[in-house]
């Protein structure tokens, strides 16, 4: 019998758009997995976390947006593929729409912060989980 994996569960928000019709993503620091590719912002669920309360933490702690949590819906997911992978634990990426949020994005953790049009975001280099929500996402 195959084993199942244990996922590491992440959020990842999509806020936008703005008044121009732009969707903010943040370029990854150096140093860090990922560096210099464009993802959408998240992070990781803390243990007694609900996914919405995790983002909300996480948009704040990075870049000091406040979001909406009551107008946040589930868009797309995406996952490791759990066999051969580099990770010790696979992750499942899970993408909320964030349409409202207050405050100004600023790098408070490293990293660029940018707002996107949306085939714009498509040719920005991007993680392969978030290259898979950007095309679940606008398609």
């Amino acid at each position: 019998m195959e084993s199942n994996p244990t996922y590491l569960p992440v959020v990842a928000a999509a806020i936008g758009p703005d008044g121009d019709g732009r969707w903010l993503m943040h370029r990854r620091p150096e140093g860090k997995a990922h560096a210099g590719l464009w993802e959408f912002p998240g992070g990781k669920i803390d243990a007694g976390e609900g996914a919405r309360e995790a983002l909300v933490r996480e948009i704040e702690e990075e870049c000091g947006l406040s979001l909406d949590p009551e107008t946040m819906r589930e868009a797309a997911f995406a996952a490791d593929d759990p066999r051969g992978g580099t990770r010790a634990r696979p992750i499942l990426l899970l993408l909320y729409h964030c349409p409202r949020w207050s405050g100004r994005p600023i790098s408070r953790e490293g990293g660029e912060w940018q707002w996107f049009a949306p085939h714009r975001i498509a040719q920005l280099e991007k993680p392969p989980l978030d290259r898979q929500l950007c095309a679940r996402f606008f398609g």
